[in-house]
């Protein structure tokens, strides 16, 4: 039985997650075999429910449909029969998010993270059309990201709630950090929400989130697990003292572009992981002696 099969209405895509990178060889080109251990280490050694493959740490906007193609078919290899594999098909183009979208359904993915369309600052109306076009185009639940800080515009609660009308739209991965919306939204709908922002892990989690999609569960998965089981049980003095033994980790990846720290951080480990891609820069000698010192303050010795 695939983990696609097991589903969890309540929280459909699991409980920790983490925004893969994209393993690179030193020329920048792919490193396939370094995508199925990544991947592989993440599932059975950070208590990984799923992935999400090309999201905005896997350098999906420097990605070809190829490319995605290849690795989304690597990883489904390596670690798709005990762990959902959750493909980012979303750009500012709907048209061509509806064909990353077929695609990666072709290749047997079990769900679909779609962004706000950025750039083109489309209004309301326009995100709605986006999103349910793009969840018709396939029969794999949807899971919306919304994160204005990169996208501009904010998906309202009105349109979240005529978005969580379409049954294939079932989960949020929220980076938007209003937790007033958040509320009304859990109020309004049967939508699970997913942090996308690991500083607010902890209060997403305790106003009603499910899970996490993490960047920084490439280090800390085990630990991310534990944060979520204390909120579950209720235990939520247990929940912080598991919170503030992560911050200093959150702060050290956070200090500069998650994906380029996040890398150095794998690379320091001698996990896959190789440079970033343009117009990214690798982290510098100082960037990676600091985010030593501060990853140790977190357990996390490099």
């Amino acid at each position: 039985m695939t983990p696609a099969t097991t589903m969890d209405p309540a929280r459909p895509f699991g409980r920790v997650l983490t925004a893969m990178v994209t393993p690179l060889a030193e020329d920048g080109t792919i490193d396939l075999a370094g995508a199925q251990e990544l991947a592989a280490h993440l599932v059975d050694r950070q208590s990984h429910d799923g992935l999400v493959v090309f999201g905005t740490t896997g350098e999906s906007p420097t990605i070809s449909d190829g490319e995605q193609h290849a690795v989304l078919e690597a990883v489904l290899d390596a670690v798709g029969d005990r762990a959902l594999v959750i493909a980012g098909v979303g750009t500012n183009d709907t048209a061509h998010s509806i064909d990353k979208a077929q695609s990666a359904a072709r290749l047997g993915v079990h769900g679909l993270l779609v962004v706000t369309p950025y750039y083109n600052k489309p209004p309301q109306a326009g995100l709605l059309r986006h999103f349910t076009a793009v969840a018709d185009a396939t029969d794999l639940p949807v899971m919306l990201y919304d994160i204005p800080p990169r996208s501009v515009v904010p998906i309202e609660v009105d349109t979240l709630v005529r978005a969580a009308e379409h049954p294939n739209i079932v989960a949020v991965k929220d980076a938007k950090g209003d937790f007033g919306a958040l509320m009304q939204t859990l109020a309004r709908t049967d939508l699970a929400y997913y942090s996308g922002e690991d500083m607010l892990n902890l209060p997403l989690l305790a106003t009603g989130a499910v899970g996490v999609v993490s960047v920084v569960g490439h280090l800390v998965g085990t630990r991310l697990a534990e944060l979520i089981a204390a909120v579950e049980a209720g235990d939520l003095a247990r929940a912080r003292e598991v919170n503030d033994g992560l911050l200093p980790v959150y702060t050290g990846i956070f200090r500069t572009q998650g994906t380029i720290m996040v890398k150095a951080a794998l690379r320091e480990l001698g996990l896959p992981s190789g440079p970033v891609r343009p117009p990214l820069v690798d982290a510098t000698e100082e960037q990676v002696a600091q985010l030593r010192v501060d990853l140790a303050a977190g357990g996390v010795v490099l």
